[in-house]
């Protein structure tokens, strides 16, 4: 396909996704952000900084605490090879996720009801990239992907300008759960945290449910 025509494509994906994003948020709370120029600044764009980093073409990937699809679906768009998993635990984001999924006709993508711990129980290790835009704190973000990731993979998290004192914070967690800090990737308003997994990831991690905000590593 060539260049202007894969362009083309891109933006009558991103589009209609900022569409039907508009149109279900009226029915229930997906984003906070409503006006059009800053959902694709804020949230598409945003998603899209891994790439300035990491280098994706037919890897597994699975997002973790999925929301409304960022920054999953914006990376399927603009890498069509990755295989992707969007996980969730709020039933009505996974109604979107699907609805999104086959409007955009999206292929190689599955949206999941699914705490992280519950679901780490059967994927343990299966994926070769777990991003997260999740709130929560790196040492629970750890814990939720850090036991989905193959050694040898990646895990990227999304979070604010200001990360160091939550990267200092997290150091137990990270080489606990088998993971080594790459680099943290500076963008204005955002910070891209590079973990690589180096080895498995001890047998009780995850804890159960709950286990990772109450009681941090």
């Amino acid at each position: 396909m060539a260049k202007g025509s894969c362009i083309f494509l891109l933006d009558k994906l991103f589009n209609l996704y900022l569409q039907e994003l508009l149109e279900w948020n009226k029915k229930f709370n997906l984003t906070a952000i409503t006006d059009p120029d800053e959902i694709r600044r804020k949230h598409f764009e945003d998603s899209l900084l891994l790439l300035q980093t990491v280098q994706l073409t037919n890897e597994s990937v699975v997002d973790v605490g999925a929301g409304a699809g960022f920054p999953g679906i914006p990376l399927k768009i603009a890498c069509p090879g990755i295989k992707l998993t969007l996980l969730e635990a709020t039933k009505k984001k996974v109604d979107f996720l699907d609805h999104i999924i086959n409007t955009l006709e999206l292929k190689n993508v599955l949206a999941v009801w699914s705490r992280a711990e519950d679901f780490a129980a059967k994927h343990r290790e299966d994926f070769d990239l777990a991003v997260s835009r999740a709130v929560a704190s790196l040492s629970a973000l750890c814990e939720y992907c850090l036991p989905l990731v193959k050694v040898g993979g990646i895990f990227a998290a999304y979070k604010e300008e200001k990360v160091e004192n939550e990267v200092d914070e997290a150091e137990n967690a990270i080489a606990t759960l088998g993971g080594k800090l790459r680099e943290i990737k500076k963008f204005p308003m955002r910070s891209l945290i590079i973990i690589d997994k180096i080895k498995a990831t001890p047998s009780k991690f995850p804890r159960r449910a709950g286990m990772a905000k109450k009681k941090p590593l």
